[in-house]
């Protein structure tokens, strides 16, 4: 597992995140990790040739490049809901939208947690930027907030959900333009909830300590 530098922070910030992942279901208390992936556009410059009898389908080497844009990929792994949001870049007002999105999911959580990377956008100043002081900062208090380590984005399952909706959603085909890449994703979500498709993390505080060798402070931690 990779990591750059196994210091007393990154230390911390990884056994938090490895400890909400223990947590048992909750609906008071949902977990829930969120990424962002990019996604370059393409389109083909010529018509594919359709599969025949004998012959497969085939498609021309030569596309058209057509912009990029983003898909934030959140998943609560143990309760197996997924989100998924096309958005033209990853600005933060297109992550608070993202988060409200997010926390109307859950109405009645007591706190839901949320596990993110150390982007810039991902924090309380992008929902009070997009929605105001007073509804931006209550929904940003509607989370608690664990930052994975620096360098430690693989601790973050979102990475895991990012590569399922590639392999399963965008695959090798070409997506031209933005408006077809939204109804792709929203299609591989109303699939893939009903469908309960889970994270299996397997991961433990206590296979992270004998795996890469270090003591904690019990004050601490």
């Amino acid at each position: 597992m990779p990591f750059k530098k196994l210091d007393e922070e990154y230390i911390f910030k990884m056994e938090d995140v490895l400890k909400i992942y223990e947590k048992p279901l909750s609906e008071r208390e949902p977990v829930v990790c969120v990424d962002e992936k990019p996604v370059v556009l393409h389109e083909d410059t010529r018509p594919s040739i359709p599969m025949r009898p004998g012959r497969v389908a085939r498609r021309d080497c030569e596309y058209k490049r057509c912009g990029t844009a983003n898909v934030f990929c959140g998943i609560e792994p143990k309760a197996r809901v997924h989100f998924t949001k096309v958005t033209p870049t990853r600005s933060s007002p297109e992550f608070a939208v993202f988060i409200l999105e997010i926390a109307e999911h859950y109405p009645a959580a007591a706190t839901i947690h949320l596990v993110v990377d150390n982007l810039s956008t991902h924090n309380r100043k992008a929902l009070v930027d997009r929605f105001g002081e007073e509804v931006g900062g209550w929904l940003w208090d509607r989370f608690t907030v664990h930052y994975t380590p620096k360098h430690g984005s693989w601790l973050n399952q979102a990475e895991i959900e990012i590569g399922i909706f590639s392999r399963q959603c965008l695959g090798t085909r070409r997506i031209g333009d933005i408006s077809t890449l939204r109804r792709q994703a929203k299609a591989w979500n109303r699939h893939t909830n009903p469908d309960k498709l889970t994270i299996r993390w397997r991961f433990t505080r206590k296979q992270a300590r004998l795996k890469l060798n270090y003591l904690i402070k019990r004050s601490r931690y």
